[in-house]
């Protein structure tokens, strides 16, 4: 992989032992991975072997690509414990969740349970089904489990964030899921702001299907991400697209048998992101070998050292990052000041964070040092 590691480096915080791994740490305090998070150098090394590959030889050596989108499927599937034939590649986590909302064959009648305070990307897609006739039950995520139960009897799909994008709310998915398999119901999870910073068992959970992309947590580039859909639900979900790559015969250019991949490929439409699946199967095995059972508690210290920092300012935290509901991301205020006034002034000092409707959002990854989060503290107006 190209990633130096410490001969005996157990005693030392896990962010000096892959400090040199994120030469972004020279130029920032970079606390905005809930955002876009800035390339390892294993990841953007992987990238640039690529195209100084593709620049030299073409696709000479196109055994190598074969074998990169294998090496994601099989990389997916070891950090959420599915099978490598249960991993599709897609641009992004939209097409992913879209892909089972327009793929499912809803039919008159049919209820699923969505949550108001999602991204756009998990609640569009529920809002078109829904003017054209599926019946939606809106819930908030602040709603207790017997609440989320009551709402699944019947329902056949509900649909979740496993960390809401401006509070940092880290859903119970094993709860839900447990919720889901005895009513029956489809679990549906927008994972692109928990997965690669904590811990997601497809299996234990009883996720039906799952979307991310690989730009946030996961520490991988834009435009590449992955889809899992469980095994023995595929028959259920159509292909959102179909282009040559979705049937089992693609190989053979003269076949118009158009029977579909016998596995996730077939929600894979055509030519896929060669470089950008270079990077994001390089980002994947770095956080596998770093491990997430030693990223979480990392991202957990950060995230309770800026609310008690912040509120040592004066500012009110959006929600408390406690370890049973707490996320990598922290969201705050400051009354008389506007958010982006907070942010500009932060990037003036070299600290990056985000504005988000009103407030500033911060996330730190594994790598962030308590002395960078301290810097932060100390910049704030």
């Amino acid at each position: 992989m190209g990633c130096q590691k410490l001969a005996d480096s157990s005693a030392e915080p896990l962010w000096i032992q892959y400090r040199d791994q994120f030469p972004v740490t020279g130029r920032l305090v970079y606390l905005n991975h809930a955002a876009v998070a800035p390339l390892p150098r294993v990841v953007a090394d992987a990238m640039r072997d690529l195209a100084e590959d593709a620049c030299l030889w073409g696709s000479f050596h196109y055994d190598r690509w074969l074998a990169a989108y294998e090496g994601v499927r099989v990389a997916a599937a070891r950090l959420i414990n599915a099978g490598p034939d249960e991993i599709a590649i897609v641009k992004n986590t939209s097409e992913g969740i879209a892909t089972i909302a327009t793929g499912l064959d809803w039919r008159p009648g049919d209820r699923m349970v969505a949550f108001r305070e999602e991204f756009p990307a998990n609640y569009y897609p529920w809002k078109i089904l829904e003017g054209k006739g599926l019946g939606v039950e809106w819930l908030s995520v602040a709603d207790p489990l017997d609440r989320i139960d009551q709402a699944a009897t019947g329902a056949r799909l509900l649909s979740i964030s496993f960390v809401q994008y401006l509070s940092g709310y880290r859903a119970d998915l094993e709860a839900i899921g447990e919720i889901c398999h005895r009513r029956g119901c489809l679990f549906l999870v927008d994972a692109i702001q928990g997965l690669g910073a904590f811990p997601v068992d497809v299996r234990r959970a009883r996720i039906h299907a799952l979307a991310a992309d690989g730009h946030k947590w996961l520490l991988g580039p834009e435009g590449c991400g992955i889809l899992y859909i469980q095994r023995d639900i595929q028959d259920a979900v159509e292909p959102v697209e179909f282009g040559w790559t979705n049937v089992a015969k693609y190989a053979d250019y003269a076949s118009r048998d158009m029977s579909l991949r016998p596995d996730a490929g077939r929600y894979e439409c055509g030519t896929l992101n060669t470089v950008g699946i270079f990077g994001l199967r390089a980002a994947l095995e770095f956080l596998l070998e770093v491990g997430i059972e030693r990223i979480t508690p990392q991202i957990q210290a950060r995230a309770a050292e800026i609310a008690e920092g912040v509120r040592s300012r004066g500012c009110e935290v959006m929600l408390d990052p406690r370890p049973e509901t707490g996320s990598g991301i922290v969201t705050f205020r400051k009354p008389g000041l506007e958010d982006r006034a907070i942010v500009n002034r932060l990037r003036a000092e070299g600290i990056v964070t985000a504005p988000r409707q009103g407030w500033v959002r911060v996330s730190p990854h594994f790598y962030i040092s308590p002395a960078d989060i301290g810097r932060m503290i100390e910049a704030l107006p």
